[in-house]
């Protein structure tokens, strides 16, 4: 080990030992940007990239799981993706599908859908449903795969769900309407039941959500990395905890 190395390793142990654990985040969302760009700093293909950003996923849910985080959202693909040219998407979404297969073969973490999965292609979307059969007995870490999503794509999603249930009751125009209440769409968002993010991380350096849980992050904290998605270590993940864990959360008031 170098001393560059031990310098580091020093500094992320000291991070971690002053963070408060009773101020940590219950749900960590994170937008996983910047693999093309990482790929093409190496002169690599555009899927090594991706690939590296698969392992990294891997790597932030154990420091997320050590750290005791309840749940945890990962957002793979949007729907904008899906229009990506043939030669990038299907490689890309090869690499999400063992990705996701990897998650459930843990053994430790639930994996729950958050996406349109009718957008995807029959492999793609049978590798999310079979990983979220497999692990539902599970009681760890909640991971939600965001594949085929989009924060605008949802809330309609949502509100035609709960159209169509009231319909099908039997329910008037004027009695639907009254049920369009916060309360009631969110009853119907893809992250039903779940709390809504306390701490949304976007590497890459960009500064904007780009759509993610739009609905859900209204009162979330937000960090932003300048690391591309590949090179995001466990002190910049230590790091944007620390600052979450030293603001004052307001809810909107």
């Amino acid at each position: 080990m170098g001393l560059s190395d031990l310098v580091y390793r020093l500094y992320e142990k000291r991070i971690r030992r002053r963070l408060d654990r009773h101020r940590l985040p219950r749900h960590v969302a994170v937008l996983m940007d910047g693999n093309r760009r990482w790929a093409r700093a190496f002169g690599a293909p555009t899927s090594s990239g991706h690939q590296a950003g698969a392992e990294k996923a891997q790597e932030f849910l154990g420091w997320c799981d050590e750290l005791d985080v309840g749940v945890v959202t990962l957002w793979m693909l949007s729907t904008d993706n899906l229009d990506r040219p043939e030669d990038e998407l299907v490689p890309l979404l090869g690499i999400i599908e063992n990705l996701i297969d990897d998650i459930a073969a843990t053994g430790r973490w639930r994996v729950h859908p958050m996406g349109a999965l009718d957008l995807l292609p029959d492999r793609t979307a049978s590798v999310i449903k079979e990983a979220a059969d497999r692990t539902r007995g599970l009681s760890g870490m909640h991971v939600n795969v965001a594949v085929g999503y989009g924060g605008r794509h949802e809330i309609a999603d949502a509100v035609r769900a709960l159209l169509q249930e009231h319909a099908s009751k039997g329910a008037s125009l004027e009695e639907v309407a009254e049920v369009i209440t916060v309360e009631g769409i969110a009853a119907h968002l893809y992250t039903k039941g779940q709390p809504d993010p306390d701490l949304v991380i976007r590497a890459s350096g960009e500064q904007r959500l780009s759509g993610f849980m739009l609905w859900q992050s209204a009162n979330s904290e937000f960090y932003f990395c300048e690391a591309l998605w590949p090179d995001f270590r466990r002190v910049d993940f230590l790091r944007a905890l620390r600052s979450y864990s030293e603001r004052e959360r307001r809810y909107g008031r």
